[in-house]
């Protein structure tokens, strides 16, 4: 037997559109992630490109557990010595909700160039659920969420 080695010409790329209202985080940013590097497609290859394109809509209404809303701070650096910016969740997200869903889908990423190129061109995140995508037809992709019963 050899190994499969997905080619351009193999590659199908599809459009999927989740919505984010009442979603975890996480499982919402590990579900994307899945999707846009291609590792739920059986022709998977690593070094390819071989993800679908995600639109997350809805971004505002994600859901936290525990107390990470006031706990959870997003680190950033001026450059200069001592400007350490540290940003809470709560502010991130009612100012910059996209950048919470994209911030995630990143860390969850691999750091090289693939990654980076994956996440700037498949995903796309909207803060309310209107999206300018309707002419791609996305097929809606369900988040599992686990209910306590």
């Amino acid at each position: 037997m050899k190994t499969f080695s997905a080619t351009p010409r193999d590659i199908e790329q599809r459009w999927f559109i989740v919505d984010a209202e009442g979603v975890v985080l996480g499982r919402l940013a590990s579900e994307v992630a899945k999707v846009i590097r291609g590792k739920h497609k059986p022709i998977f290859t690593p070094h390819m490109d071989t993800g679908d394109n995600v639109i997350v809509i809805n971004a505002a209404k994600v859901k936290v557990t525990g107390r990470k809303a006031e706990q959870k701070k997003y680190f950033s650096h001026t450059g200069y010595m001592g400007h350490e910016r540290h940003t809470p969740l709560a502010n991130m997200l009612a100012k910059h909700p996209e950048r919470v869903i994209e911030k995630a889908v990143h860390g969850m990423l691999p750091k090289t160039a693939l990654g980076r190129q994956v996440l700037r061109t498949k995903l796309r995140v909207y803060a309310g659920s209107e999206h300018p995508h309707a002419a791609q037809q996305p097929t809606p992709l369900t988040i599992k969420t686990s209910e306590k019963k």
